[in-house]
Order: structure tokens, then C-alpha cells, then sequence
């Protein structure tokens, strides 16, 4: 299996949320990429989101965004230097 490009965007919403407070939510506004805004859109399908337009994370999205955060952090250059 192979991140899509749909993937791709939704894990870009989901990194972009912040996991400091729940109190903080995304808009994402119509003249947005038709790319974020569709990412979005599924994210809300999915439940990850409380709008259609961002909004909050529901509990699975802070789950997801956990992940997602978590996964670009691994992933960068640095990392390697952390970990050994």
C-alpha cells in the first residue's frame, strides 16, 4: 500500500492542527487550494473533524493528528541524530 496524493493532503490538514489545547480549530476558507479543501471535506467524512470547513479535532482526529505529528517528526533529518 502507498500514501495517495489524497493521503498526502489529509496528513498535511492533520499535521497543521495543534495538540496544545482543544480549544484551537482550523478554518479552511473556500478560496483555499481546491486540494485542502477537499482533504478536508474527507477528513470530516471520516470523522476526524467536527466541520466540514476544519473545525475541531474529534477524539479519532487528535488521534490521527498524534500520529501524523509524531510520523513528520520521525522522518526528519534530525531524528537519526536523536535516536542513536
Amino acid at each position: 500500500m502507498h500514501y495517495s496524493k489524497d493521503h498526502l493532503a489529509e496528513l498535511d490538514i492533520l499535521i497543521q492542527y495543534s495538540l496544545d489545547s482543544t480549544q484551537q480549530g482550523l478554518k479552511i476558507h473556500s478560496s483555499a487550494s481546491e486540494e485542502k479543501i477537499n482533504a478536508v471535506e474527507r477528513l470530516f467524512d471520516k470523522g476526524l473533524v467536527s466541520a466540514i470547513d476544519g473545525g475541531y479535532l474529534t477524539d479519532l482526529g487528535r488521534k490521527a493528528a498524534e500520529h501524523a505529528q509524531a510520523l513528520i517528526l520521525m522522518l526528519a533529518p534530525h531524528y537519526e541524530n536523536i535516536a542513536s
